[in-house]
């Protein structure tokens, strides 16, 4: 059964699965595809090629697959896709991509809080926290179980690694690497997520193992070229280890100290 208020405005050819609830004042566009099971409160917008998920839950205000804020963009038909189970609270505001090559993307299962900005062609993955007022530029990727604190600003093209802890009014311009923890603007790098890591079930031993890489990387007082040359002569590396060898090899904008 699809419940929707006399009050919202659902154009034609847009496509609402079984058990969604659009509330009063929402407006889905033409080109939208609802899964099974969403629930869009009230004064919802949806529009754009923008496809959500199944079992997520909108609140009030939140603007959806509207066009990229990209002066390059050139009224192409481009895409947001958002996955399952996602929280998206009051005045988030989330762009289609800025050209058809690429989406932008949000994964399954994140906590999205009021006044988020998600720009075109970002790419946030699952399970992540991203509290009040945050301001993503362009491109930039969130991995998962990322969490992020209030009012941090993220420079387009900044990739923030998994399991990272972001404290709150940050300004960040460098990469963040995976498992760590930091704050500023400058933003800096104080250590491991420990414990989160520890609340999301992560061993002594995984920890300890990732401790010896990040030290590897910020404690032993060789620049990236040679901490990577280092990981490169380590054996028997856990899954750990290598995501955050990996994600350091792959940062294009470099590492936030």
């Amino acid at each position: 059964m699809i419940q929707i208020h006399p009050t919202a405005i659902v154009e034609e050819g847009a496509v609402i699965a079984d058990g969604c609830v659009i509330g009063p004042y929402c407006r889905i566009g033409k080109d939208v595809v609802l899964g099974t099971g969403n629930h869009l409160i009230s004064n919802v917008i949806i529009e754009g090629h923008t496809t959500l998920g199944e079992g997520n839950k909108i609140s009030p205000y939140a603007v959806l697959g509207t066009d990229p804020q990209d002066l390059k963009f050139k009224d192409e038909p481009t895409r947001l896709r958002i996955g399952n189970h996602n929280t998206i609270r009051e005045f988030v505001t989330i762009n289609r991509s800025n050209q058809m090559a690429e989406d932008t993307v949000v994964g399954d299962k994140n906590l999205i809080m009021e006044y988020v900005h998600i720009a075109h062609n970002c790419q946030i993955g699952s399970n992540c926290v991203i509290a009040n007022v945050v301001q993503f530029a362009g491109h930039v990727h969130v991995h998962d179980f990322a969490t992020i604190g209030g009012a941090t600003a993220v420079h387009q093209f900044v990739h923030i690694g998994t399991q990272a802890f972001v404290g709150g009014a940050s300004a960040i311009k460098k990469d963040i690497v995976p498992y760590s923890r930091g704050q500023g603007n400058p933003y800096k790098t104080v250590g491991l997520n420990s414990v989160g890591l520890m609340r999301k079930g992560f061993s002594n031993e995984t920890i300890a193992g990732i401790k010896e890489i990040y030290n590897l990387f910020y404690r032993s007082g060789l620049n990236t070229t040679q901490a990577l040359a280092k990981a490169a002569e380590l054996d028997s590396l856990s899954p750990e280890q290598l995501t955050f060898i990996e994600f350091v090899k792959r940062a294009e904008r470099g590492i936030s100290s």
